[in-house]
């Protein structure tokens, strides 16, 4: 069935991946991000495969775009009954360095916005008693990252939150699961490394017993099988696609 996939984030690295996978399964995708006129191209890209796509530029954390980029959604495309919250921002600050502006603005962003995509889309879920939720987290959710308090503590609200809802809503035919990554090969990670932040591959590597950085795609397929009716009675789960590095 065609049903209607908003994927915010949906731009660029996973959140691209995340679209063109759910565009192969034949959905109708809303490509929401920061950066408009990237999200532009990624649905321009999506209909040159003959996908129906659309593009919306949204930040996550402003409850009013929120609900404006969804029933714009609507009004192209249809109800809205799959949602995949990949759209996060990240960071590296000492904790004692970390300012009170830069924490809100990693929870407003990964945790709140989670929180305003999941109920600006929940009640066309509702209504159908049928609905996919799936959030993009972080191993950092799991277990920590040092000089990430900020990251660490948005993304673990991500996980709890998605339980709560796969637990309020599995009744009505909704599932929500989330997708914590480790490291994956993303243009994010590659800034990170080119910061300094993050260590190199080799170096990385070393620690994931697959012994490589996961890819885009990787993270994609689960996600569209987590989206799809095959997952029917998977709820509620952290679904980690990491290589191994954290079990």
């Amino acid at each position: 069935m065609e049903r209607v996939a908003v994927v915010t984030g949906g731009a660029s690295g996973v959140g691209l991946a995340i679209c063109e996978h759910l565009a192969r399964q034949g959905r109708r995708i809303a490509v929401l991000d920061l950066d408009g006129d990237a999200a532009a191209r990624a649905a321009e890209q999506l209909r040159s495969t003959g996908a129906e796509a659309v593009a919306g530029a949204i930040d996550v954390a402003d409850r009013d775009a929120v609900d404006a980029a969804f029933a714009a959604v609507r009004r192209e495309l249809g109800p809205i009954h799959i949602l995949v919250t990949s759209a996060a921002v990240s960071g590296f600050t000492r904790f004692q360095d970390i300012t009170l502006d830069a924490w809100q603005r990693m929870l407003a962003v990964n945790l709140t916005g989670t929180f305003n995509c999941a109920q600006a889309a929940i009640a066309d879920m509702v209504e159908a008693r049928w609905g996919r939720i799936v959030t993009i987290s972080s191993a950092a959710g799991q277990t920590g990252s040092v000089r990430q308090a900020d990251y660490s503590a948005s993304k673990g609200g991500v996980i709890a939150l998605t339980k709560t809802l796969a637990l309020e809503f599995a009744r009505k035919g909704i599932t929500a699961n989330t997708v914590p990554p480790f490291t994956v090969d993303t243009p994010m990670l590659r800034g990170a490394q080119d910061a300094q932040h993050l260590p190199g591959t080799d170096m990385l590597t070393q620690v994931i017993p697959a012994g490589r950085l996961g890819t885009t795609d990787e993270i994609a397929a689960v996600c569209a099988f987590l989206c799809s009716d095959a997952a029917s009675y998977v709820t509620g789960q952290v679904i980690a696609v990491n290589g191994g590095a954290v079990t």
